[in-house]
């Protein structure tokens, strides 16, 4: 039920300024500064602080695992508490991976493509993805395994091998669930024993 003052209808009729074609919001100038204009000061940015945050060490101890199904099954469910849409664990190459069996793969939501939002907004999935996979590996190390987080030129490809969704012509990941709209975080190498995906 609407509630009417005067002129004023509670609630009012809202207008979805967004360019079908894009999907992006016309005429409003600071919803268009938050998501498409980069930070003139990168220390504004939250990402900026998470990469240039330095590895722990691997604790000497290695814990008592259970199978790598299971280890798996503890990896991607942690990685969803911490915010991920989507995990998936992929077996990497002796080339790519330098040393490291496997690759874990979060992927979060992403309603602008950060490759073209380059504003504090648009760059919302990058630091969510960012803090995932920074706490997820620093996890995998204190179990005393080791775990690097690092950007990978063949994340989305990695994705789809672990199983995420597959790659259009372009070599974007398209997901079931949400299609393109999906930012690939970090790539979390690790020698933690897991079965891989895909």
């Amino acid at each position: 039920m609407a509630l009417r003052l005067g002129p004023l209808k509670i609630p009012w009729p809202r207008k979805d300024s967004r360019d079908p074609s894009t999907g992006l919001r016309a005429g409003d100038p600071y919803w268009d500064f938050f998501i498409d204009t980069p930070p003139a000061d990168l220390a504004n940015s939250v990402t900026e602080l998470i990469r240039n945050a330095p590895e722990g060490n691997v604790f000497p101890t290695k814990a008592d695992l259970h199978t790598p199904e299971i280890t798996s099954g503890h990896v991607k469910e942690l990685a969803r508490y911490l915010g991920a849409d989507l995990v998936g664990v992929a077996r990497l190459s002796s080339d790519d991976g330098e040393g490291y069996p496997f690759a874990v793969i979060c992927a979060v939501r992403a309603d602008y493509d950060p490759r073209e939002a380059a504003g504090i907004g648009g760059q919302v999935p990058v630091q969510n993805g960012l803090f995932i996979t920074f706490v997820l590996s620093a996890w995998i190390r204190e179990l005393g395994f080791r775990a690097t987080a690092s950007s990978h030129p063949n994340a989305e490809a990695l994705a789809a091998a672990a199983g995420l969704g597959a790659l259009n012509p372009n070599g974007r990941l398209v997901t079931p669930k949400y299609g393109t709209r999906v930012h690939v975080a970090d790539v979390i190498r690790t020698d933690l024993p897991l079965a891989a995906d895909g």
